[in-house]
């Protein structure tokens, strides 16, 4: 636990970089629906409105496939992250998926807060919000220890006299990043038999909303 507390003491300035990195990320992910054309749009807008119809409707399956299916998704995030951390070259690739996560949230609550004002900010609090209040400081935390122990992996090869021992790190590396996958587990389970519940809440409202906000 001790040598966890100094891992994470040490990488503090990583995890300001990665988070600013993937808030960027947010940002750019949000201007990129304000530069959609009308025709993208109106594409945007009819796949919602069908998807809240069927939501509303039928709901959302909660089955043990829901559930491999999205801790998988989760999981590959964490291992690609994992692997990029043990190469010299996998740095640059880090910082793209960190960039790339934070696109993908920042269109996807964009797109909601676009076409259906505060119901689309509503059901962002429901439906994006909830497990990503863990997923994205659990992969924060994978790829800063993956930053750092790459940046280790290229001193020891670049820029040592003679080669470091990196045994004890990896160690350290791979139990981290392990932690963090049984996290996404526990995440995965809220995703898969909450949140549906919670959207189905809300999706009423923004069935209800959508003739106005499509113009019809």
């Amino acid at each position: 636990m001790r040598n966890f507390r100094h891992m994470i003491k040490e990488q503090t300035p990583l995890y300001i970089f990665v988070a600013v990195l993937f808030l960027v990320g947010v940002v750019f992910g949000a201007l990129i629906v304000s530069a959609l054309t009308m025709d993208q749009q109106q594409e945007l807008t009819d796949y919602l409105g069908n998807f809240f119809v069927t939501v509303d409707q039928h709901g959302l399956p909660a089955a043990p496939e829901s559930f491999w299916s999205i801790a998988g998704l989760h999981l590959k995030w964490i291992g690609l992250i994992w692997i990029l951390g043990l190469s010299v070259i996998g740095l640059p690739g880090i910082l793209i998926l960190d960039f790339l996560k934070g696109v993908l949230i920042g269109f996807t609550v964009g797109c909601l807060v676009s076409q259906y004002s505060w119901h689309g900010l509503l059901f962002a609090l429901v439906s994006v919000a909830p497990h990503n209040m863990v997923v994205i400081p659990v992969l924060l935390v994978c790829s800063a220890a993956a930053i750092a122990f790459s940046l280790l992996m290229i001193r020891s090869r670049v820029v040592a006299r003679r080669p470091l021992s990196v045994g004890r790190p990896f160690a350290m590396y791979t139990l981290l990043s392990f932690i963090m996958a049984l996290l996404i587990l526990g995440v995965s389970s809220f995703e898969t038999w909450v949140t549906p519940t919670m959207m189905r809440w809300v999706t009423p409202a923004l069935v209800q909303s959508a003739p106005d906000v499509n113009g019809r």
